[in-house]
């Protein structure tokens, strides 16, 4: 067979070029309907039906699946959703990525291709490309993916290998087919394995059209090879929650087990389906799927070249009515393929979707936290969606919470500590640094949400006292919101320290690990006051005692710096790093008695 590595490397260039489009036209679209995507799916979960109904909605517009599944990943990450409305989500996402297959046969591979008009498309993307305006731009880059995506595919068709003249090619597939279940299992592994490699269910899917409408491959093992690529195209999902949180983790294991546990189904009546979906197309066009293979097996290699390359005009009467039995065929093939791909996952949803608790309790139970992943996802422990029957009981369980609060607060506070005391090459540092950064966004929500929460309790019927008890809350709130910015801009200074290769003395890594002490001397006081139903004067006292401390600690420092600074003791940059940080510090121990003095409002 004469086929050069250049032929080859055409074919990888048309996949690239049809994946490439892909990416341009979904990210079109994606900066086009901007944050109301987000808003969509933060927002349309409240039950699994409207997750369902959001999945096919969104992954019907941005056109993958993939990019659907990997932001439900980083808002489960984020906290926005549960790992139940994930669920939902991510089955509808599965019948919203059905549309691309449609798109794909109808366009693709019906008997009007719109391969032809692409160059036009991109003349009249052109100038929206270069528009001022974002909106008009998305729009230009939507089109010009829709473009690449259909020339990629007619590039894709065009540079296949000629097999009808080469059919010893096909004889390590054809030893494979016909062998009833175990056929059906080796094309489902094919098509898994490839959208592993492609990172693209569309891509593969346009793969078995192509080999299915040439006649490489029957009718069944094409289905089996989209089934494959339902479970293939969860691994994208999975590798986006690799250094996600546990419950990001669980979501995208959700996608993998629904999947997996559709095909499971699927193979036990996989026969009988596909029959049905044979005889559906059958009935509606003039063709059975099934038949192309037989009807291509039965045309020499010179026929098939013929009617395949060759326009109507140019062919024999004979060969033009072939070849119009051909594009029947062809036309027919792809749409009981993307039929098939449509009732399955439309079958999968309908019975999946009652068992949404069953996969939420196979995935706690498969994936369980590390110790240091527990705190790492935004739950509220003691605070419910609704409010408490008493405006009491409310304000009790936001005392609760904001002691949450402040624990998360004083660990993202031990994680900067832990990072200055180590070794910049040690991996674990940006480790740390990527868990200061996770907290803080923890941290924000829960302000959030607890300050959200007592706004509509301070919306009630209160006694003038709970009202103040309630402004004495928020504001206790603020300040330990702020206690995780100090913590975070640390962690953001020692990364900067590192970035610039600057190195602590022995000095001023004493003096910084004094000032830390001190500051976890007052975290403690503040812990045990939240904790405490009363709060007496001699705590205050105690606690005004320790960030004078503070304050006197940073102004001996400052002076300490200067004459180190004066003897060239060490470098002016490694100064400046050393006394942010201090200055840092001292701002913690007052947002810490600022926390001590709100409480005291409510306690004493």
């Amino acid at each position: 067979m004469d086929y050069s590595i250049i032929d080859f490397l055409k074919l990888v260039g048309s996949l690239g070029l049809f994946l490439y489009g892909m990416k341009i036209m979904s990210e079109g679209l994606q900066k086009m309907a901007g944050d109301k995507l987000r808003s969509i799916l933060s927002t349309m979960t409240k039950n699994r039906l409207m997750g369902l109904l959001t999945g096919i909605l969104i992954t019907a517009l941005i056109q993958s699946s993939s990019a659907t599944t990997v932001m439900v990943v980083s808002f489960v990450n984020a906290g926005l959703l549960t790992l139940v409305q994930s669920i939902g989500v991510i089955m509808g996402a599965n019948i919203g990525t059905t549309v691309t297959a449609w798109f794909i046969a109808l366009f693709g591979f019906g008997k009007f291709s719109i391969s032809a008009l692409s160059i036009p498309l991109m003349g009249l993307a052109l100038p929206l490309i270069f528009s001022s305006k974002s909106k008009s731009k998305s729009l230009g880059e939507f089109i010009f993916g829709f473009a690449f995506l259909f020339m990629g595919l007619d590039f894709l068709q065009a540079s296949m290998p000629d097999l009808q003249n080469n059919p010893e090619i096909l004889s390590f597939v054809q030893n494979f087919a016909g062998n009833g279940f175990w056929s059906l299992l080796f094309f489902l592994f094919v098509g898994t394995v490839l959208t592993i490699i492609v990172q693209s269910s569309s891509a593969t899917m346009a793969l078995t059209l192509i080999m299915a409408t040439k006649g490489w491959i029957d009718f069944p093992s094409a289905a089996a090879m989209i089934m494959g690529e339902n479970i293939g195209t969860t691994i994208t999902a999975n590798l986006a929650a690799i250094p996600a949180n546990v419950s990001a983790k669980r979501a995208a294991f959700s996608h993998l087990l629904f999947n997996v546990f559709g095909v499971v189904w699927m193979l036990l009546v996989f026969n009988m389906f596909v029959n049905m979906v044979d005889n559906i197309v059958g009935n509606l066009s003039s063709v059975q799927p099934s038949g192309l293979i037989n009807f291509v097996n039965s045309m020499s290699p010179d026929q098939y070249n013929a009617i395949t390359t060759l326009p109507k005009s140019e062919l024999s009467a004979d060969l033009a009515a072939s070849q119009a039995t051909y594009l029947s065929y062809r036309a027919a093939t792809s749409y009981g393929l993307s039929l098939f791909h449509t009732m399955f996952n439309l079958c999968n949803v309908s019975i999946m979707i009652w068992f949404v608790k069953f996969f939420e309790k196979l995935c706690l139970i498969v994936i369980k936290p590390k110790k240091e992943d527990e705190d790492e996802e935004f739950i509220l422990r003691y605070i419910d969606a609704g409010l408490s029957s008493t405006a009491e009981l409310s304000i009790l369980q936001a005392e609760k919470e904001v002691e949450v609060y402040a624990q998360r607060a004083k660990k993202m506070f031990g994680f900067a500590r832990k990072m200055t005391n180590m070794d910049h090459t040690d991996k674990k540092f940006m480790k740390l640094y990527n868990r200061v950064e996770k907290y803080e966004d923890i941290c924000d929500r829960m302000e959030v949400e607890i300050g959200s929460y007592l706004a509509k309790v301070a919306e009630g019927r209160l006694s003038n006292k709970s009202k103040e008890h309630v402004r004495d809350i928020l504001r206790a709130v603020t300040e330990i919101e702020s206690i995780a910015d100090a913590s975070c801009n640390i962690a953001r200074h020692l990364k900067r320290k590192m970035d610039a290769n600057v190195v602590f003395e022995e000095d001023q890594l004493v003096n910084i690990n004094d000032m830390y002490d001190l500051v976890d001397k007052g975290f403690g006081n503040m812990q045990d006051m939240l904790k405490s139903p009363k709060i007496f004067e001699r705590d205050i006292i105690v606690s005004k005692s320790i960030e004078k401390t503070i304050n006197n600690k940073r102004d001996e420092l400052k002076r300490q710096n200067v004459e180190a600074l004066n003897q060239n003791v060490y470098s002016y940059q490694s100064g400046v790093f050393y006394m942010d940080i201090i200055s840092e510090c001292e701002r913690t121990g007052d947002y810490i008695i600022n926390v001590i003095e709100s409480m005291a409002g409510y306690k004493l």
